[in-house]
This record gives structure tokens, sequence and C-alpha cells, in this order.
């Protein structure tokens, strides 16, 4: 019996079709997921009983007597988080709670840009950053980053140069605090500079910093947002990384009146309430030690990651030792093509970033690759990076081997 064929009634937006989810692969090293015994899960068990049977009631209304903005009890205790370890001062008034960051990214690009516009972003940015403004049609111009982040004067170059066509960006898009994907901390002179060169231009900052409690010193410098002083800066979060992905709790601060502009485009009917609730009833007493809990387990995996990659890659493998976060990104000699190592090394159980897919200019990147660490164990991690440089030497013929894969 012939079925109907949906292809002939698809938009432009569905051209492109999934496959069904096969499993992960054996060594999966891509996305941002975490390590799966790190989920507090028993404290977020505890945690759902109580706010069901003190709260449970509320989830008879859209917005739980809290408003289109989220679970009040929420934004006041992101609110106190946000003071004590990003340094910023905000109404809970000002926080809108989200499915992840990615929606908030969502709504701020909703909100302030059409098609045509151009913003500034880092050159080595987040792949669903780039993707999501490829499909508004919006330009986007990738500033180059050094080991302290965006260069200050490749982007003060940039912004002259758009001013010099009379044309203005939309904002400055970032993640000052282990940047995706290079995992670099930007010093907070270079975050003055920032705000200083948005001034003198006129241009908003979107800062983007989802990865920041996952410094493994314990220390993160103050948010961008919290330097500014004339309401410039836009900050996005999230708990995905450092609680569980799949919550799906993200946060966007922004001042009134964009704030009021924002919510009209929300048109969820509310993020999960549920979750919000817990992460209420979570955060005040056990985020921090659990946070804190982390950063050990985190640093061994990508101490364990980088000797892999120096015993297996040797110095054909260039990385900067991650400081923080669940990335790494490597360098490899300009003849090995990422795009194609991924493909072979997905036949052998092992699974990567290219680089291309990374960066604004794709085609210059296809010998670098991004390698998260955050969920493998440490054994995955020895043994996929093993099986990658055997992947590499057979297509590419390097490492060099003798004996065994050794440094060049």
């Amino acid at each position: 019996m012939p079925t109907f064929e949906f292809s002939s009634v698809l938009s432009d937006a569905a051209s492109f079709a999934a496959k069904p989810f096969a499993g992960y692969p054996p060594h999966h090293f891509v996305g941002g997921n975490i390590d799966e015994p790190t989920v507090p899960a028993d404290a977020l068990a505890e945690a759902v009983g109580n706010v069901i049977r003190t709260h449970g009631h509320a989830l008879g209304k859209y917005g739980m007597d809290s408003g289109p903005q989220g679970y009040l009890p929420l934004r006041e205790t992101i609110a106190d988080y946000l003071e004590r370890r990003a340094g910023m001062t905000v109404s809970p008034d000002e926080i809108l709670m989200t499915s992840g960051s990615l929606q908030a990214m969502d709504l701020i690009n909703k909100a302030l840009l059409n098609k045509g516009d151009v913003v500034l972003v880092e050159a080595a940015n987040y792949a669903g950053t780039l993707t999501k403004l490829d499909a508004l049609g919006v330009e986007y111009i990738g500033i180059p980053l050094d080991e302290n982040g965006m260069r200050m004067d490749a982007l003060e170059q940039s912004l002259s140069n758009l001013q010099a066509q009379g044309r203005k960006p939309k904002y400055i898009f970032t993640i000052p605090t282990i940047q995706n994907p290079t995992g670099s901390i930007m010093p907070v002179e270079r975050r003055k500079e920032m705000l200083a060169l948005s001034k003198q231009y006129d241009v908003p900052i979107f800062e983007d910093d989802c990865y920041a409690d996952l410094a493994f010193s314990g220390e993160r410098p103050p948010a961008i947002h919290a330097l500014d002083d004339d309401n410039r800066v836009v900050y996005c979060g999230t708990f995905s990384k450092s609680i569980a992905p799949a919550l799906r709790v993200g946060y966007l601060v922004a001042p009134w009146p964009l704030m009021g502009h924002i919510l009209p485009l929300k048109t969820d009917a509310g993020s999960g309430a549920l979750e919000q609730m817990v992460l209420a009833e979570f955060l005040p007493d056990k985020f921090d030690a659990h946070v804190s809990g982390l950063m050990p387990m985190l640093e061994e995996k990508a101490n364990v990651l980088c000797s892999s990659l120096d015993e297996h890659f040797g110095a054909i493998a260039e990385y900067e030792k991650p400081v923080g976060g669940i990335y790494l990104w490597v360098t490899l000699p300009d003849t090995i093509d990422t795009d194609r190592l991924f493909h072979l090394a997905l036949q052998k159980g092992v699974e990567i970033n290219p680089g291309s897919q990374w960066t604004v200019d794709g085609a210059a990147n296809k010998h670098r690759m991004r390698i998260c660490f955050g969920h493998p164990s440490v054994h995955s991690i020895r043994e996929g990076i093993a099986q990658l440089a055997q992947v590499c030497f057979e297509e590419f013929g390097l490492p060099i081997r003798s004996g065994n894969i050794e440094r060049t």
C-alpha cells in the first residue's frame, strides 16, 4: 500500500534530513556531555520529593504564580548565585528561565537580528552559534583569538572597518570564560578593553558564560556583565555543564525594556517547571560543594587526555593544556584533514569534532579538532586516543611510527 510522501510538502527549513539515533560509539569525544556518575542523582531525587510535596499543586497553573519569566524562587536563587560567583548585580526581574542556553541564544537573535545584519564572533566558536546565524541569513565576522581569548586589536580593527563602510554590528558575541572550543579565559583587563570598544562604537555585547563554573582553580574572573555600567551586556548561562545536560535549564539576563521585547518571543508557554523547582531546592545548599567535587575529576581527565596525545601523536598534536571546562582544541599538521579523519575514526568507534565545524573559516581549519573529555572515562580516553592515532597514521602517514606511535 503506498504511503504519503511528506517530501512533497516539506519547507525549505526542513530540507536537511537527520538519521535515526543509533547510539553513541565506544569512544565518544563530542558534545557537551558530562561524566554520568557525577550527576548528583540522590540529591536531585531528594529535591524532587521535597518540592513536589511542598509546591507540587502550583504545577496546576502556567507560570506557577511566578509569571512568564520562570519560577521566582529559582530566579531569586540565580540572582544570588551570579552575585557570589560572577560579581553580577541583577534583579530577578532581569532573569528569564529558558530551555538551556540555546533557547536564550535563539531569543536574543530573534529580538536583535534581521536578515543581512552583521555580528562579530570569535573566529573559533561554538558550532551551534554559527549554525543559528547561518539559518537567519546573518553575516558573521570572525575575530582571531590568542591564549587569552578574543584579541582586542583585531576587534578594534574590525569595528573600525565596518564603521568606514557605514555598517554597525548588532552585537559582539563572546565566550570569555573557558572559551568553546579553545578553552581560554579572558583576563579582566581585556574584558574592560572589550567594554570600552563596545562603548566607543556603540555596540552591545552578548556574553555566553555557560562554562565559567568549570575552572579547575575554582576561581573565575568577574563576568563582563559585572564590569558593565550602562546596561550594554546581555548574558546567558546554564546548568547543563555543571549539573546535568538533560535538565535543559538555562537563563538569560537582560535589562528592561529589552526583556519586555524578548518575552513575547518565548512562545513555548514556559520552560519545564519541575526542573526549575528542583534546581531552586538544590542550588542554595548543594551547588558549590558539587561543583568543587567535579574539578579534580575533570582535571585528571584533561591530564590523561594530554598525556595520551603526547604518547600517541607526539609533537604533531599542538594544544594549550586546559585550565578548565571539558574540551581540548588540537592543531595537527596541515596535511591531516579532520573531516576525513572524523568519518574514518567513527568506523573504528571513535568520534571527534572536526575543526571545520567549529570555526568561521572552516576550510582553513580542517587540520584542527575538538575533543570532549567530560563524558568518557579515563580508560576510554586512553583507548580512544590510541585508536584515533592508529587511524590517522593509516590514512595520512602521521604520526610517524617506529614500533609504537611516538613523538616526531
